[in-house]
């Protein structure tokens, strides 16, 4: 393991303390390691070049924003072969947390998380997009079948 010094003022410092003790770290070290760490993936991420990824796209809409709703659940079918699942939280009578599984083309998964968060009355959308290769066995034999779906495996690096 390598050791890296990192100097920072008094009043983060204090922030730093509080995030270790409300997270349960054992130390700054833990906690800071867990932080860079999740920088350098959604860094890797939003910059990575793999041809598949997965993702999470979440985002709340209003549900009194005319047919939304039903413009959402159209853009979910017409690119069927993206979504994997999609899971509905009714905050109040007017507002709608999605959560929608992608998997497929990065270009393409960027494209319909973008057009969604795009929607009129769309509002707090964010994606968590992992790059990932196709997985194959080429090299082991398997006795399972894969039923024409793509089996996906993170990318290295």
């Amino acid at each position: 393991m390598q050791r890296i010094t990192v100097s920072i003022d008094e009043p983060l410092a204090e922030r730093l303390d509080g995030f270790v003790a409300a997270r349960s770290y054992q130390s700054r070290s833990e906690a800071m390691r867990d932080m860079v760490r999740d920088a350098v993936e959604a860094w890797r991420a939003d910059h990575a070049e793999a041809a598949y990824s997965v993702a999470n796209l979440s985002y709340v809409y209003d549900r009194d924003t005319r047919a939304l709703a039903q413009r959402l659940s159209e853009l979910r079918h017409a690119h069927h072969e993206l979504v994997a699942a999609v899971t509905q939280v009714h905050l109040d009578h007017q507002h709608t947390l999605e959560s929608v599984m992608l998997k497929g083309a990065t270009a393409d998964v960027r494209a319909f998380a973008d057009l969604v968060r795009s929607q009129r009355g769309v509002r707090f959308g964010a994606v968590n997009l992992i790059a990932v290769s196709p997985h194959d066995h080429h090299d082991q034999p398997h006795a399972h079948r894969h039923s024409g779906q793509a089996h996906l495996s993170p990318v290295k690096g």
